[in-house]
This record gives C-alpha cells, sequence and structure tokens, in this order.
C-alpha cells in the first residue's frame, strides 16, 4: 500500500445499489488501489460481483452504518461513498443520519450521488499525500 492509499467506506441503500456497483465497476481500478469497507450486502455485491477485496461489515439496519461511524471517529476511515435513497424511508433513518453527522463532525469527505463520487475519486489529491484536518476534540478523561 503507498502512501498514498485512502481506506474508503462504500455504502448503498437498496435502491442505489446498481449506481454504486456500476460506479465502482468503471472505477474498480483505482479502488483497487485503497483499503476498501462496506456494510453488509453492498460489501458482498462489490466482493463477488467485481472481485474487489472489502472488509465488510453488518448490514446497515443492524448496525453497519454504527461501526463505519465509529471508525471515522477513531480516524480509521479517510472517505466515504454513501449512496443513500432520499426519496424511501429508511428503518434506520437516525443511523443513516448519525453517519452522515459524524462525517461532517469529523471533516470526512462524503459523496452521496454519482456526480459527487465522480469528482471525488478523479481529484488529483487522492493519490497525493493529502490528508484531511481533523478538528481537534476535547476528550473525556
Amino acid at each position: 500500500m503507498s502512501l498514498a492509499s485512502r481506506h474508503i467506506a462504500l455504502v448503498a441503500h437498496d435502491n442505489k445499489k446498481v449506481d454504486l456497483l456500476t460506479w465502482a465497476e468503471f472505477n474498480a481500478h483505482t479502488l483497487r488501489q485503497h483499503t476498501l469497507y462496506a456494510t453488509g450486502t453492498t460489501g458482498t455485491l462489490l466482493q463477488h460481483e467485481l472481485s474487489l477485496e472489502v472488509t465488510r461489515f453488518l448490514s446497515g439496519p443492524v448496525g453497519g452504518d454504527q461501526q463505519i461511524g465509529a471508525r471515522i471517529a477513531e480516524g480509521l476511515i479517510d472517505m466515504l461513498f454513501f449512496f443513500w435513497d432520499p426519496l424511501e424511508p429508511q428503518s434506520h433513518d437516525p443511523d443513516v443520519k448519525a453517519l452522515l453527522r459524524i462525517s461532517a463532525v469529523w471533516n470526512v469527505p462524503v459523496a452521496c450521488n454519482v456526480a459527487t463520487a465522480d469528482l471525488m475519486i478523479s481529484s488529483p489529491l487522492l493519490g497525493s499525500d493529502y490528508r484531511h484536518v481533523r478538528p481537534l476534540m476535547e476528550t473525556a478523561v
């Protein structure tokens, strides 16, 4: 893994899984250069359909979104591609909002649609030694 290798989380709601898979297939060469994480079914699809090496977490509704959020808070995930469905109610909507919130709190770049994902993955900063600035937070003792 090179200095510029990123830890990238990939998440997609059911109605957005095809969009994410299509996007990931187009960008598979680039994605293979990074460490990938995904929630349940999304991770399985990325592994089986595209032969990508992915660390899989639980499905989003049963804790996968929270697992990714925890890793973002710990500084272990550098960017998030989260193709969420704004038109479909989610049973785990509080978890979805928490994941988006924690990404914003820790200044982690997030792509919620194909256009933003295209811009993020094609950025010259992706292959550089750029690191996003994490805010200083007081920790409890």
